[in-house]
């Protein structure tokens, strides 16, 4: 316990700094408005009246978690773990190791994001059990466990980019951050998709497998879709993915293996950066 303390000071500090953060605070009320949103605006599209059940609000749900989290996990990583200069002095000159401050800020960064995220998820689901019941409530929980992924995830990706980029101007990492961003959530398919279509058909199913595999958020959309509308909603990536590994329940173990390492590799690369860099 006496070696862990440091930790937990610098996750509870980065956490109180977190939660009073303006853009933590938005991201909460934005992320609730949306779902329930969502979570009320199905069935009108349809036609129909009321709020959704949980499974359909969760797969209603999949893509803004998608595109929303991953940005917000980047962007508030990013200026929470790149101080300026005086700062990144001051903070690394106390009698505590950089790994540990590191983890710390990370463990609080994702407390507060964690929270908010549950604020969102918290009010639809009161809402969509109150007027719904709770069919369907396994797949939306399995949504909410998905989206605190991906935000370990690219709070991971932040804390690489933030300890290349001690003392230097912000505005470069955040702007790197939406490269990563964009990279990663919109164009990754896009190219994916459009090398597949260029190949044989056994070619262009490995590259979609690999392409599950390799992108966190394929992965995340993947595992989150199969629990919880099974094969019908998968696109041509998963399809394939799914053949190849001839079962729901190996391809749930790949797809958590992959996750993982997503989250070690790059704070253990942030971690090596961060004992290298000139502070």
């Amino acid at each position: 316990m006496a070696a862990a303390r440091p930790l937990l000071l610098c996750a509870r500090q980065e956490l109180v700094l977190a939660v009073r953060s303006r853009w933590t605070q938005i991201f909460a009320a934005v992320f609730a408005a949306l779902a329930l949103a969502v979570a009320s605006a199905g069935y009108i599209l349809s036609g129909g009246h009321g709020v959704q059940d949980f499974a359909r609000t969760a797969a209603s749900l999949v893509q803004l978690v998608l595109l929303l989290v991953p940005l917000t996990a980047l962007l508030i990583g990013v200026m929470a773990l790149a101080p300026d200069r005086g700062a990144a002095e001051l903070l690394f000159s106390q009698p505590v190791s950089r790994g540990t401050i590191l983890l710390g800020k990370l463990l609080g960064l994702f407390q507060a994001l964690a929270a908010a995220q549950a604020l969102g998820f918290g009010v639809a689901g009161l809402v969509i059990f109150n007027q719904s019941g709770e069919e369907g409530l396994g797949g939306f929980l399995l949504l909410v466990l998905g989206s605190l992924v991906l935000t370990a995830v690219y709070l991971g990706l932040a804390a690489v980019l933030a300890a290349g980029a001690l003392g230097r101007r912000r505005q470069r990492v955040l702007a790197l951050g939406l490269v990563v961003w964009f990279a990663s959530v919109v164009l990754f398919d896009v190219a994916a998709l459009g090398l597949a279509s260029l190949l044989p058909s056994g070619a262009a199913s490995r590259v979609l497998i690999v392409s599950v595999l390799v992108n966190p958020v394929d992965a995340v959309r993947t595992g989150t879709l199969l629990g919880v509308e099974g094969t019908a909603a998968f696109g041509a990536a998963s399809l394939a993915f799914l053949r190849f590994t001839r079962g729901a329940l190996s391809a749930g173990l790949l797809l958590a293996l992959s996750l993982l390492l997503w989250i070690a590799v790059p704070t253990l690369v942030a971690l090596a950066r961060l004992r290298r860099a000139d502070v």
